[in-house]
């Protein structure tokens, strides 16, 4: 939820980070600006039955640059990534570096660019096969965003982001549906400082191994300046099928 336009002047920049949130944003960068997103650290721990997985990426990061009075377009992509598996039957280490996919993006504002009172918009991708197995899909993929935010009152926003993709397959060569949908409000704790409570649900048709997820996730962030932020989030599973618990940080900043 971006501040009020009080809280550093009715001449404040639009800035409003997607992140941290499982939730989409329908608010876009102002024309001719840049808003990136940059994570410097991100680690997320997947415990199953038979094996346990740690995730780690470094300089994970978003690019948006402002197109249009309601139009952005979108570069991200996470350079660096680091996979360690562990067999518990045979206690066996599995060690992997590669780099991830690149997403690319537009997002298009229907009503609120700036993000304030009832706000909606679209934001179709792609992701291209950049990066390698386990962190890069291997293949290309594709999906649309549909995110809506309402502000209940001037501290608290309620969103609803409703998300449907072509994903990769997990052994590769093809693309199956996945669909997934949040729920979240964001509190104005104080003038710049804002928490994010959600929760998601998602269902992936992977052919090698479907699976339905829940997620919930608490997320803050600090607006240290009109035009740069710090944010950090925990995300937590709710079920045996989803990653036990996902911890990221970083800045936000509008040039």
């Amino acid at each position: 939820m971006a501040l009020p336009a009080a809280a550093w002047g009715q001449d404040a920049p639009r800035f409003c980070p997607t992140r941290p949130s499982l939730e989409g944003s329908a608010c876009t960068t102002e024309p001719g600006r840049v808003h990136v997103e940059f994570s410097v650290a991100d680690w997320e721990r997947d415990d199953q039955p038979d094996s346990r997985t740690d995730t780690w990426l470094g300089a994970d990061f978003i690019a948006r640059l402002g197109v249009g009075p309601s139009t952005e377009v979108q570069l991200g992509w996470s350079p660096v990534g680091y996979v360690r598996e562990r067999d518990k039957a045979d206690d066996r280490v599995t060690k992997q570096a590669r780099v991830g996919d690149i997403r690319l993006a537009v997002r298009q504002n229907l009503r609120n660019p700036d993000g304030q009172g009832l706000s909606f918009g679209l934001e179709p991708f792609v992701t291209l096969p950049v990066g390698r197995s386990p962190v890069g899909a291997g293949t290309w993929g594709a999906g649309l965003v549909l995110p809506v935010t309402y502000d209940l009152t001037d501290t608290l926003n309620i969103g609803v982001t409703g998300e449907a993709d072509a994903r990769p397959d997990e052994e590769g060569g093809g693309r199956h549906f996945r669909a997934s949908g949040v729920v979240a409000a964001s509190i104005a704790v104080t003038e710049r400082l804002n928490a994010t409570i959600e929760a998601e649900w998602l269902r992936d048709r992977d052919p090698a191994d479907p699976s339905t997820q829940a997620l919930a996730g608490l997320g803050l962030q600090w607006e240290v300046t009109p035009t740069r932020a710090l944010y950090g989030e925990a995300v937590a599973g709710l079920n045996h099928q989803s990653p036990d618990l996902h911890l990221y940080m970083g800045m936000a900043a509008l040039f």
